[in-house]
């Protein structure tokens, strides 16, 4: 690439909570942004509406491309004419409980998606930078603390899929000599987080219930341990991977361990409420394997990529109910008898 030209990215999954922020994050350094967006009869874009004035004028620095990492063929016309100098596959079917009720079609996105992204980099312009999402849940049920060189019991179908993702881009690298990295980031959550995912959850449910719009929040497992870190920093850590010198394989955690009782502690106490007079167990919320304990070694990326994260699990549930409060009451909704309500 030529001194001073702009940088191209594409990104898939732009649109959920991570691509989001990448977005917003490569925008700020100067990219050309390109996003993979699946066809949807209603809008799945709401995470990109604040980065609309990026993608209007003659050139516009933000744009969407219709396609699935099913296709491979869509893939490959879309690198070959978009020709970025990185990719992030951020893309996947990402619901551990739904992987259980669609293990077929976790495995042909969340898996093979990215075989069919390496072939069309393969192809096209091998000098092309590619970032996997891989996940902690590959660990599954082995011990923490889980770092890079941890051995793999993924316990679903999702963790399954994100292990063949992992290995085929590790072989990709070493056979054909791609700048291909893993970065294996533990739980990561923010106020764009998806709503069915546990702390999203519970921030709504907190929000809804200090608002007297509802009373009970049912729940599966609560002793499940996690090491949750906060989205916009974990992107920050993707970049800084597609940066270095050589690619490698990065674990991407806070170290910390909270379970899920203690995030609803943390997030009902935040409003003035006492969790146990809400919470109610709903065995449908049960996986049919459980990952009991997920905690990170983050030395690698802390040393290597000079990455820290700075904003930790007490925090992180505040700020999420926090934007939960303030989006009922830009909404209109009526606040009664709350205990707490936003500045």
């Amino acid at each position: 690439m030529s001194e001073g030209k702009m940088k191209k990215a594409l990104v898939t999954g732009i649109t959920g909570q991570d691509g989001s922020y990448l977005a917003e994050l490569l925008l700020s350094k100067g990219y050309e942004v390109h996003g993979l967006v699946r066809r949807s009869s209603l809008p799945n874009t709401a995470r990109l509406d604040h980065l609309e004035e990026f993608m209007v004028g003659a050139s516009p620095r933000l744009s969407l491309h219709y396609g699935d990492l099913s296709d491979g063929s869509r893939l490959f016309s879309l690198i070959d004419s978009v020709r970025p100098h990185e990719i992030y596959n951020l893309a996947a079917q990402s619901h551990v409980r739904v992987s259980f009720d669609e293990p077929e079609h976790t495995g042909n996105t969340t898996g093979l998606g990215t075989v069919r992204l390496l072939d069309a980099i393969r192809e096209v312009d091998s000098s092309m930078r590619f970032y996997q999402a891989s996940s902690s849940e590959m660990f599954g049920a082995s011990p923490p603390p889980q770092d890079e060189s941890t051995p793999f019991y993924p316990r679903s179908p999702y963790g399954a899929a994100k292990v063949y993702s992992h290995w085929i881009t590790k072989n990709y690298r070493e056979s054909y000599g791609l700048f291909a990295t893993n970065g294996i980031l533990f739980n990561h959550e923010s106020p764009r987080r998806g709503e069915t995912f546990v702390t999203r959850k519970i921030s709504i449910a907190v929000a809804r219930i200090a608002a007297g719009l509802q009373d009970k929040l049912f729940m599966g497992n609560l002793e499940a341990v996690r090491d949750w870190g906060y989205a916009p920093e974990y992107v920050e850590a993707m970049w800084l991977m597609l940066q270095s010198d050589t690619p490698d394989d990065y674990v991407v955690a806070t170290g910390t361990d909270y379970s899920v009782r203690d995030f609803l502690e943390l997030s009902f106490s935040h409003v003035g409420l006492d969790w146990e007079k809400h919470v109610e167990f709903d065995e449908r919320f049960v996986r049919p394997a459980e990952v009991d304990v997920l905690i990170g070694d983050s030395s690698k990326a802390r040393t290597a990529l000079k990455w820290e994260p700075r904003v930790m699990t007490p925090e992180l549930a505040q700020i999420m109910v926090d934007a939960d409060m303030e989006t009922l009451r830009l909404s209109g909704t009526a606040w009664i008898d709350r205990p707490y309500a936003p500045e």
